[in-house]
């Protein structure tokens, strides 16, 4: 068994057929009538997730274009990192159709690279920097296939984006918390993804890392690559990010930056959950669809 391993997706959950906007096609496959920027990084319809029957997303319509780096912004609880785990098939959802790069996500999974929160993890596990890093190479080379140097050269030159190669060889349990979420990320760099999902990178880390994260974003961004961030300060959303997704349990605005980082929709966000999440729930109770989660 690899340590630190990102869980297998789950199938996604059949759809009840009460509801005639649900969607019962497998994960990925279009539902009739439905449009959506064909050139879109992660193109998004109809998703909805629930926990025992209690909404988290509902509704969800979202277009990330091609090259941007996106944040997605909203209250806690407001259903942010639930919405990255359900693109990646990694949650059961309700309904929905998720696609990357116009394909369902096991046709794209080589494509996508996945940044979890740093304490998802259990950093006592005996294992290198280094070895965590390579890690990210076992999609492309195959579970059986042994690491050779070539995934050693491209885990080094990761950590070098990160600032830690000098901490190649040390003890992943003896890091600090900052050091750690950079390890996460050159893991995901060297899967040489075209779309980054990334949970929260930059919580609880010093000012010195959460500088390296952003100098990795924007050289991403260059590349020609898609970011899609879960973010949780409002003051640097302008400074770091060219794309803003505002979330509360469903869309509440989604653009570019300039144009959707307003007071009014900053105002709808983070105010007036309690009657979005009555009206959902009370919806899906009477729409008898399944529970989630």
């Amino acid at each position: 068994m690899r340590p630190l391993a990102v869980s297998e997706p789950t199938s996604l959950q059949s759809a009840t057929e009460s509801e005639p906007r649900v969607n019962d096609r497998p994960h990925g496959e279009a539902l009739p009538g439905i449009e959506h920027d064909p050139n879109a990084a992660l193109s998004i319809h109809d998703l909805t997730v629930a926990y025992d029957r209690r909404p988290v997303l509902w509704d969800v319509d979202l277009d990330i274009p091609t090259g941007v780096l996106a944040a997605i912004v909203g209250p806690n609880g407001a259903g942010k990192s639930t919405l990255i785990k359900a693109c990646l098939n990694l949650i059961p959802s309700v309904s929905g159709v998720v696609t990357i790069f116009g394909q369902p996500w096991k046709q794209a999974r080589r494509r996508t690279a996945y940044v979890p929160q740093r304490e998802t993890v259990d950093w006592a596990f005996p294992v290198s920097v280094l070895d965590v890093v390579m890690m990210g190479t076992y999609g492309r080379l195959g579970w059986l296939r042994p690491v050779g140097r070539s995934q050693k050269a491209q885990a080094m030159r990761a950590l070098e984006q990160v600032e830690l190669a000098d901490l190649a060889h040390r003890q992943i349990s003896q890091l600090s918390g900052g050091q750690q979420q950079r390890v996460f990320l050159a893991r995901a760099l060297v899967q040489q993804a075209d779309l980054y999902l990334m949970d929260e990178p930059f919580a609880s880390v010093d000012a010195a890392t959460e500088q390296a994260i952003v100098r990795v974003l924007r050289t991403l961004k260059s590349e020609g690559r898609t970011v899609v961030v879960v973010h949780h300060d409002l003051q640097t959303v302008p400074e770091y990010f060219d794309h803003v997704v505002l979330l509360n349990m469903r869309i509440v605005a989604a653009g570019h930056t300039d144009e959707v980082f307003t007071h009014d929709n900053l105002r709808a966000t983070y105010g007036g959950r309690l009657t979005l999440l009555e009206q959902a729930a009370t919806a899906l109770q009477h729409l008898g669809g399944p529970q989630g989660g």
